[in-house]
Order: C-alpha cells, then sequence, then structure tokens
C-alpha cells in the first residue's frame, strides 16, 4: 500500500441494521393472531369494548347515545310543551329598594307582546307557544326562599344607581346555598344613567358582582331595553331548566289555587317532578303533613273547547274533564303517626335485658363496658390477670399472680389506629386516647419508696382544709383565664358525694376504640326513644325509596285538584288563620316518621360568638322548616360510634348537629338561622299572632351544611375532667390532692386511668387518710405546676324539633314544645 493511501479502522465501520422480525405488516400481525385479541397497548385511548367494535359500530353507538341524550332533553322539557303544557316559573327577586318589580314584569310582557290574564301573573307568550308564571315576591328573606324552591327560572334585578344593601346579599347567600335552578340577571333603571357612556362601565361592574355568586352568568340584561327584554324571554321560553337535585326527587307543584269544600281544603295545580301518588303523605306549605283524599282532574279552559257547542263535538271531547278522578289512595297509604305504637315498644321493651347493676349499688366505675374490683373483696368475682397478648389459657396457669401491681386491667392488646383520626389526637389523653399514650422509660433505678403502705397519713383541720381548698381554686380559675387547655373541667364540692353526683358517667380508655354498654343507658333514655324510627341499611333503604318514587302517579305536567283529609286534632279555623301556602310537596315513605336525624354544620366566620349547643335554632331542610336545639359533637367516623359532645361550636368549624325529627331521605342542603330581634308577647295569643304577622323577625343566616344518614345508634358522649393538686412528689410516686374528697371515692373511682397536661399518665395506687388524698404512679416524673386529671364521660341524648309556624316561633316557647328532654345533672361546681 502506498503512502498516499488512506483508510479508516476497522473498528470505526458500523454494519448496517438486521432486519427484524416484529416489525412485520398489519396482514401477517391479524393472521398470526387468528382471531385473537390482544391487550391494548399503552397510550392508546381506546376503551376494550371500543377495541373489538368496528368503525360502523362505533358510529351507531354514538348516534344512539346522541339520540338518547335527545330523549332525554325532550323528555324533560315535554311538560312546558304546547298549550296545554305546564307554565314555566320565572321568580323576579328585586336586590335593591329602587327596583320596581311590576314595571320590569310588564317591560317582559311587552316585549314579546304577551297575553297577561286578568288578576293573575300568568302571561301566554304566542311567540314561542309556551305560557311564563311569574312570582314577585317581597323583599323578605322567607318569601323569597319560597318563590325560588319552586321556580324555574330565577331573575335577580339589580339597580343602576344603588348597591345591592344587606337584606339583598343575605337573600344571594340564601338562594344559593339551599339550591337553585337556572340563574338569569338584569339592571334597571340602567337608561337613567348619564352620561350614557358610563352605562357600559356600570353594566360591567354589576356583571363582575353578580359572577361573584354565580360564576357562569353570561350577561347582565338591561331591563330598559325592548331587545333585550326580548332575548331574555326567548332564553326563558326555549331554555330547559336544570332543575334542583333534591327537588326533582319528589313531586312538587305550585298552588294556584287554595279553597274550602266542607272541613277540608282543596289545592289546584300542575304536577311537577315525579309522579303525584294519592298514597303517599303531602306537604302543603308551612301548613303541615296532610293525607290525600283523591286527585281529580282540573284542565285549563281552552279557546278551542270553546268552539265545541254542537252535542257531537261535544261527545268527542277527551274524557280528561273537570272533576274527573285520576287517584285515589289504596291500602298501603301512609299515616300521620310520628311514633311507633306504646304497644309494640312495650313488648319490645320485655324482650331487653334489664340493667346488670343499678347505679347506686356499684360498688366501683365503669371502664369501658367492664366493672372493675379489688382485691380485697372475696365475695366479688375475680379480677382477670394482665397478660401477654396471645397467651392461651393454659399458658396463663404457669404465670403466677398478676404482670402488672394494679391487678385491675385485662391483657394488653394493640389497637389499630383508624384511617380517620386525627394524627394530633393519636397520643391526647385529654380526648380519650390513653391507651395509645407511649409509656417512657423509668430514668431512675427502682428504690424503696417514700411512701410505704403502712406509714399513716395525717389528715389535716377542716377549717384549714377548706381554706387551702378555696385558695388553691382561685389560682386555678386565674390560670383558666390565660390557658383554656382543660375545657370541660368541673369541681366538686367537698360536701357533695361524688358516687351519686357522676353515677351516669364511666370511664374510657380510649373514645374512639372502646366499647361503650349501651345496655347501661337504658334506665336513663327518654320514654320516647324506644319509639323512634330505627333504620338498619340507610343506603339501602334509600335506594329502594327513591326507586319506588320513580313509577306510578299522576303524570308530571298535570294540572290537578288535590282534596286534602283534615286531621281531626287540627281545626279548620286555625289553618284559615295562617298565610296561604304557595308550594305543595309530596313526601317520600317514612318521610313523616320521627327518628334521631343529624346533620352536618359549618358555622360562618362571620358570626362573632362560639354557638352554644340547645341553643334555639330555624332550619330548613329541603322543603322543611323547623324549630331546634341541637345537641353538637365531633365529625368523623369512629369504629365504636361514639362522639364527643361539644358544648360550644366555634365560628369556622365543623361538627354534627343532631335532634328529634321527621326522616329525610338523600342529602338536602341544610341552612340554619337565628332570630336577632324577637317579639315582644303578651297575655293575649290573638294579638301576638297578629303583631307576629306585620312585625316580621329580622333572621340570620349563621351556618350552613347537609343532612346525613339518620342513626338511633350514634352515641353522643358528654365528658368532664376531674383535676387534682400534686401535693407531694418523689421521683414517679405523687401524692394528689383536690381531686375527691373521701377515701370511698377513690377507691371507688381506682380503675381510671390518670393523665397530667404535660402528657404524663399513671394510675390510682391507694388511699391516704379520710380526705381524698391519694397516692399515684406516673410514667414519668412531673413537674410541680402541673396538674392531674382524669376522664368521664356520659351519654347525652338529642332534644325533639317542633314545626316551624310563621308568627309563631316565640309564642311556641312558652308550651312544653319539646318531645325528647335530657334529664341532665347540672354541671357547674357548686
Amino acid at each position: 500500500m502506498s503512502i498516499g493511501d488512506h483508510h479508516h479502522r476497522s473498528t470505526t465501520k458500523t454494519p448496517a441494521k438486521p432486519f427484524k422480525s416484529r416489525h412485520t405488516t398489519k396482514s401477517a400481525l391479524k393472521d398470526r393472531a387468528k382471531g385473537k385479541v390482544e391487550r391494548l397497548e399503552r397510550g392508546v385511548r381506546k376503551t376494550p369494548h371500543q377495541q373489538v367494535m368496528s368503525k360502523l359500530d362505533r358510529r351507531n353507538h354514538a348516534k344512539q347515545l346522541r339520540q338518547n341524550k335527545i330523549g332525554e332533553r325532550r323528555e324533560e322539557s315535554s311538560v312546558f310543551a304546547g298549550r296545554d303544557g305546564a307554565p314555566r316559573i320565572v321568580a323576579v327577586v328585586p336586590l335593591c329598594n329602587d327596583v320596581e318589580v311590576q314595571g320590569v314584569v310588564r317591560e317582559l310582557c311587552q316585549s314579546v307582546e304577551g297575553e297577561r290574564q286578568a288578576g293573575s301573573e300568568r302571561v301566554e307568550v304566542t311567540r314561542f307557544k309556551t305560557r311564563v308564571q311569574y312570582l314577585t315576591p317581597a323583599r323578605e328573606l322567607f318569601a323569597v326562599m319560597d318563590a325560588c324552591r319552586v321556580a324555574d327560572f330565577v331573575l335577580f334585578v339589580l339597580s343602576a344607581e344603588e348597591e345591592v344593601d344587606e337584606v339583598g346579599e343575605q337573600m344571594l347567600r340564601c338562594v344559593e346555598s339551599q339550591g337553585i335552578s337556572t340563574v338569569l340577571a338584569g339592571v334597571y333603571g340602567l337608561d337613567k344613567v348619564e352620561p350614557a357612556k358610563k352605562r357600559p362601565d356600570v353594566a360591567k361592574s354589576l356583571k363582575s358582582y353578580i359572577t361573584h355568586f354565580f360564576a357562569s352568568m353570561e350577561k347582565v340584561h338591561d331591563l330598559g331595553s325592548r331587545q333585550d327584554c326580548s332575548n331574555l324571554m326567548r332564553s326563558l321560553c326555549t331554555t330547559t331548566p336544570k332543575g334542583i337535585s333534591w327537588r326533582e326527587d319528589r313531586s312538587w307543584m305550585l298552588l294556584d289555587d287554595v279553597r274550602w269544600e266542607g272541613r277540608g281544603p282543596v289545592v289546584t295545580g300542575v304536577v311537577r317532578g315525579r309522579g303525584l301518588k294519592a298514597d303517599r303523605l303531602v306537604q302543603v306549605g308551612e301548613w303541615g303533613d296532610f293525607q290525600i283524599d283523591k286527585i281529580t282532574a282540573a284542565p285549563l279552559e281552552q279557546r278551542s273547547n270553546k268552539r265545541l257547542k254542537t252535542v257531537d263535538m261535544v261527545v268527542d271531547a277527551p274524557e280528561t274533564d273537570e272533576g274527573k278522578v285520576l287517584e285515589l289512595p289504596g291500602e298501603d297509604q301512609d299515616d300521620l303517626a310520628e311514633l311507633a305504637p306504646e304497644e309494640v315498644a312495650m313488648d319490645d321493651a320485655m324482650t331487653v335485658p334489664t340493667v346488670s347493676l343499678a347505679a347506686s349499688d356499684r360498688r366501683h366505675v365503669l371502664l369501658d363496658d367492664h366493672q372493675y374490683f379489688d382485691e380485697e373483696d372475696e365475695d366479688e368475682l375475680a379480677t382477670p390477670q394482665r397478660l401477654p397478648k396471645g397467651t392461651s389459657k393454659y399458658q396463663a396457669a404457669w404465670y403466677l399472680g398478676d404482670i402488672s401491681d394494679s391487678g385491675s386491667d385485662m391483657e394488653d392488646v394493640d389497637t389499630e389506629i383508624n384511617g380517620d383520626m386525627d394524627p394530633m389526637d393519636e397520643a391526647d389523653p385529654v380526648n380519650g386516647h390513653h391507651d395509645e399514650m407511649p409509656m417512657h422509660e423509668p430514668t431512675e433505678i427502682g428504690e424503696p419508696s417514700e411512701y410505704p403502705q403502712s406509714e399513716a397519713f395525717p389528715d389535716a383541720a377542716p377549717e384549714n382544709e377548706m381554706e387551702q381548698i378555696a385558695a388553691y381554686r382561685k389560682r386555678r380559675h386565674d390560670e383558666a383565664a390565660e390557658d383554656l387547655e382543660f375545657p370541660d373541667e368541673i369541681e366538686l364540692h367537698p360536701n357533695i358525694d361524688a358516687r351519686e353526683r357522676l353515677a351516669r358517667y364511666r370511664g374510657l380508655k380510649s373514645i374512639r376504640t372502646s366499647t361503650w354498654d349501651a345496655e347501661e343507658d337504658k334506665m336513663y333514655q327518654p320514654d320516647d326513644w324506644s319509639r323512634l324510627l330505627e333504620i338498619a341499611d340507610y343506603k339501602s333503604a334509600k335506594i329502594r325509596v327513591m326507586k319506588e318514587s320513580l313509577t306510578g302517579g299522576v303524570k308530571p305536567g298535570t294540572r290537578v285538584h288535590i282534596y286534602l283529609r283534615l286531621p281531626h286534632s287540627m281545626s279548620p279555623e286555625g289553618l284559615r288563620a295562617l298565610p296561604k301556602p304557595t308550594f305543595l310537596f309530596s313526601l317520600l315513605r317514612h318521610e313523616h316518621k320521627h327518628t334521631a336525624v343529624n346533620t352536618s354544620i359549618s358555622l360562618s366566620s362571620d358570626f362573632g360568638r362560639p354557638l352554644k349547643s340547645k341553643e334555639e335554632l330555624i332550619l330548613q331542610c329541603g322543603p322543611r322548616r323547623l324549630l331546634i336545639n341541637p345537641l353538637y359533637s365531633q365529625a368523623g367516623n369512629t369504629p365504636n360510634n361514639v362522639h364527643k359532645f361539644e358544648r360550644y361550636l366555634h365560628p369556622g368549624r365543623t361538627a354534627v348537629a343532631s335532634f328529634i325529627g321527621p326522616v329525610m331521605w338523600g342529602s338536602m342542603p341544610c341552612l340554619y338561622f337565628r332570630r336577632t330581634s324577637p317579639i315582644t308577647l303578651s297575655e293575649d295569643p290573638v294579638e301576638d299572632l297578629a303583631q307576629s304577622l306585620h312585625q316580621k323577625p329580622k333572621l340570620e343566616l349563621i351556618a350552613t351544611g347537609t343532612s346525613m344518614a339518620p342513626s338511633t345508634q350514634r352515641i353522643i358522649t358528654k365528658r368532664i375532667l376531674l383535676t387534682g393538686h400534686p401535693y407531694k412528689i418523689h421521683k414517679r410516686l405523687v401524692t394528689v390532692r383536690y381531686m375527691f374528697f373521701s377515701a370511698e371515692n377513690v377507691e371507688y373511682f381506682k380503675a381510671l386511668q390518670l393523665f397530667t397536661k404535660r402528657g404524663k399518665s399513671g394510675f390510682i395506687k391507694e388511699a391516704l387518710g379520710t380526705h381524698g388524698y391519694f397516692k399515684a404512679e406516673f410514667d414519668g416524673k412531673i413537674n410541680p405546676l402541673d396538674s392531674v386529671a382524669v376522664s368521664l364521660y356520659k351519654r347525652v341524648w338529642p332534644r325533639g324539633a317542633r314545626k316551624w309556624v310563621p308568627g309563631l316561633e316565640e309564642a311556641g316557647e312558652r308550651e312544653e314544645a319539646p318531645m325528647l328532654v335530657e334529664g341532665t345533672i347540672q354541671e357547674s361546681a357548686a
């Protein structure tokens, strides 16, 4: 090779890529598969069903879905179709004082040349072959909320000159919280704004305000412009309203007329929502719940019917004439009983085992579901040994004595922490988690005790003892004002026996996992508690009730007369004295029966103070309004269904409100109101009613929530803390005083676990003297400024709700209204 020749090294040469057999053609892959369907490759968005389907099948499937959707929309709007259809209900809500509602309605009617019927808010819109019925409530909170509950469209009218006041903003928030259908907005008096170039800025500002509450709002219509009013009417007459979920699960109607025939009332309206059944109860405004006697047809007089003058044409007229009976109640008709019969309750009570031991006969406090005894009690049951987990009966014979020196606990069991538990509460003894507390390793070697068993303890003189207790408690009260570490703390008077004072209380190792023996509470439960409706499986029961409402009944869109059956306990004169109802809701099965109702409640952060438990509130939940005195308890799920009672609900926090009331199926929005200006009462109830109808109380929306599954098995426990003072400290051995005031009380509560504010835990070893001093041992050395506490629990019972009647919410307090009243012991110190 010559010097001028050049070549690369063989290591730099790359051979051509070999043929890869996996890159075959589609036909080859299809032949290789021979009909098998391989798993979809990663990244392909088609479902397995779509992968198998051919292109023609996929087109056909999409067409079917499209047709089903069109059919559903056509069915939703079928109640409005034609001249015989139901009117579209439009609620016109003024948000400012200077808005003239009748002027707004007049402008809307003139924009489409609608024919307004005399003496009615119903308008015939010939252009769109439909009817529109306007609701013009006064600027009063409950009147506006009632109108929006039954409206298909809500038109909020703002002013171009005035801002939305406090009443208007409150109405906006309440209507939004209770559930609302399709929303539109308009501005009144925009043509009065001068100069004209400022009008677009005003409209833009009002749109920015209304979209804060309803983000989907696209435009604020100018109600002074004929073109804008015409466009607004086109939306009202052609758009399908979205509806309200809880309302569409029931049958409902806006009442056109209320009259009396004999002793019973007759209401008239167009059926909406589900089919109306005569077997179900109906709620008529604020009058209450009624049974249906019969349902008859009530068609409107049409222009075409006026031409039918000959006999032959009258014979050929349709059978849906005035007075035709459409439905009668059957044997399955619901009754008006709120509670189970007493005979059934008595039979059930005979089969329930009685309480094992009366509170006055117990020698020791209940801890979880066990009663603990001392080793010296030879006539009592033997105390079980504390053994390692998993020890069998045969292995237990090889342990002489107890591993622990207390001789009062069962074997240790490792409990699993619930997934819903707050991690900050896992090892907090204040919240009742004693068995999760980590036991600290002892730092000192065992030495002889400074307080041997045979040591004589000198009792102080009673006079000196009382002075020391008063000085100690005064100092404790001053500290509590700065540090609210123990909000449930109570103080026992030295002259009161703690065993009698706290007879209903028991101890719990863990409020989340310990078993609660409900049999011990039967002697304290209200008389009517066993007669309440018990729902074993709420979810399946709700599904059955909802499915039942889907079929049968009078078809929606039919105008009917409903003849109500007036109970003998209700007088017609009393109903006539109340305002006329404006709406009717059909109740689902069992919705008249009473049970323990639970609702979530979130207190508004704008509310300036904590809300006390059992304070009277006005609750609106779906179609109902009730006067309640709820009990508040901690939210969340626990394995033992035990929940801590909350004395106060603080602003910005969420809890569960419990009371006795009617069953409510499904999730309904709950609104809680509080009166801010009570009505002054006189001795004449008739005068009070007349005064209340003219002087409407001012209401304040303080909280919102949602209805939850009702349950009589939900246990609400009230906790108290007894605190003591570490008198003498020797490493882990402490002498405690001022928690109890007799040796008998120390022995009675000996099984309870002790804890301190700084996280130490311990137990009572023995009583010292006769004044309630005792010796305790902790898992570490405690601070002299620390406080020793013990927690006790008792079950509390919800109170009964009352029906809210306009103008009589204050007068109801003079009666013994609550159905179930809790027999509590005064918790304040004597």
